[in-house]
């Protein structure tokens, strides 16, 4: 008996765990010219975003406190290819590793010079 509620319990937590979706959308600004662009990640797929190299983990929604809406959160990791002279190779650098919020939090948390990104949607 106790084998079937401890089964049960772990079923019912996994059908009301968070939902990761295929497809990360997010929003790019060229600080530069004041362009923003949205963009489709497919979760594990390498995607360049702007100058950027972006990798999404996985999608979903969450909020950032008890009782504050539901917003978009987008595990990645972001890569620069920073410009070389002719001839030479660009050697790719891990500049962000974490998660990305929604614009509603206001504040992206990708530092980079000349580019910003925010998490916009998850889709299946």
């Amino acid at each position: 008996m106790m084998r079937i509620l401890a089964a049960a319990a772990v079923m019912f937590t996994l059908s009301v765990g968070p939902a990761f979706a295929q497809r990360a959308v997010v929003r790019g600004l060229d600080k530069i010219t004041g362009h923003a662009r949205d963009y489709t990640l497919t979760v594990g797929r390498p995607a360049r975003v702007g100058p950027l190299e972006v990798v999404a983990g996985a999608c979903d929604y969450s909020s950032l406190s008890p009782g504050s809406p539901l917003q978009p959160r987008i595990w990645v990791e972001v890569y620069d290819n920073p410009q070389v002279s002719e001839g030479q190779q660009s050697e790719r650098q891990l500049i962000f590793l974490g998660w990305l919020w929604g614009a509603i939090s206001g504040d992206s948390a990708l530092d980079h010079p000349t580019f910003e990104i925010w998490a916009m949607d998850c889709r299946s």
